[in-house]
């Protein structure tokens, strides 16, 4: 019996290059409905400024979904680190070797305690544990702020908030986008070629074979979703370069964002599955959609609508793609 080169089917390419060509075909609608304003290469590269804070926090939400979890808490803990940064910076904190790696270890324990509460308290899903983290991290941030937004300019801090609002070349590429591509390919590494990214997706794909395999699942968990508080605390400075303010309140729509970025790219609910460059054209797509919003004049109210609607679509989508699979394997079973 010979075994027969594995045939790529139609539906399997789509689905593979299915975010790329959402990407391309967005670009382009948008493109020829206002090409004054939206091919504009500064639209452009506000854009990439943009899609800097969902890129961070997407590349931690996607090891929560690898391992099949969540993590609800994103997006006010990001909200958390900035407000940390304009607190610190009101009480006469100005400089960014003791402001950032606060914001960074803030978000990191806030991280660190939602893996501990999954994994000790043995918790029948993350969702529940985040959601609490969730509303907890907001009213924190509210405390700390005396619920009023912070300015962060003229305040002698420029070097803090550089990462997110400084610029490269004579086109002003954002900073904050170039230190997007280096981590990304920090985690593609990460992912794909050490012990760790490959027992990441191990616990996701297969619980029990992990558990059989040696694999100490809890403390693959308690690393998972302490990076992701880590990667929540870089956006969190990136945020507040990039609107020089601290405001208790912008985390609202994060989590969905980063979500919507890992689900869009290729990672699934049911864990196992997902990569780091998916998760990147994943988050430009929201941040494209969200810009060409802006520029045709759509209210806020309009844009959740069409937001939630991409997010019921990338679900809809993970769950055809795992039933493809599904029947893929079935009929290779069956050779």
């Amino acid at each position: 019996m010979t075994n027969a080169p594995k045939k790529t089917g139609i539906t399997d390419v789509l689905m593979r290059l299915g975010p790329a060509l959402a990407l391309f075909l967005m670009f382009i609608v948008f493109a020829i409905v206002m090409p004054g304003k939206f091919l504009r290469i500064g639209n452009l590269m506000n854009v990439l400024k943009q899609a800097s804070i969902n890129c961070m926090i997407g590349a931690g939400m996607l090891l929560c979904l690898i391992t099949a979890g969540i993590d609800l808490s994103v997006g006010y803990n990001c909200t958390l680190a900035c407000c940390v940064i304009g607190v610190l910076m009101n009480a006469g904190v100005t400089s960014p070797f003791l402001l950032i790696p606060a914001a960074l270890l803030a978000s990191t324990l806030v991280g660190f305690v939602n893996g501990t509460l999954l994994t000790r308290l043995d918790l029948p899903h993350p969702f529940v544990s985040t959601l609490g983290a969730k509303n907890i991290l907001w009213g924190l941030a509210l405390l700390i702020t005396g619920s009023t937004s912070i300015g962060l300019y003229n305040k002698g801090i420029d070097s803090t908030l550089f990462i997110g609002s400084a610029t490269v070349f004579s086109f002003g590429f954002p900073v904050s986008f170039i230190l997007v591509l280096v981590v990304y390919a920090l985690f593609h590494v990460f992912l794909n070629h050490t012990a760790l990214g490959r027992q990441i997706y191990c616990v996701g794909g297969n619980a029990e074979a992990a558990r059989l395999s040696g694999i100490r699942s809890k403390d693959v968990l308690t690393i998972v979703y302490t990076l992701s508080g880590f990667m929540c605390g870089v956006a969190g400075v990136i945020l507040a370069g990039r609107v020089a303010s601290a405001n208790p309140n912008a985390g609202a729509t994060y989590d969905t964002d980063a979500i919507a970025a890992c689900i869009i790219g290729g990672a699934s609910f049911s864990g196992g599955k997902g990569t780091i460059w998916g998760t990147l054209v994943g988050a430009l797509l929201i941040a494209i959609i969200r810009n060409g919003l802006n520029l045709l004049g759509t209210s806020n109210d309009v844009q959740y609508i069409v937001i939630g609607a991409v997010i019921i679509l990338s679900v809809a989508i993970d769950v055809m793609r795992g039933k493809i699979e599904a029947k893929a394997r079935k009929m290779a079973a069956h050779e």
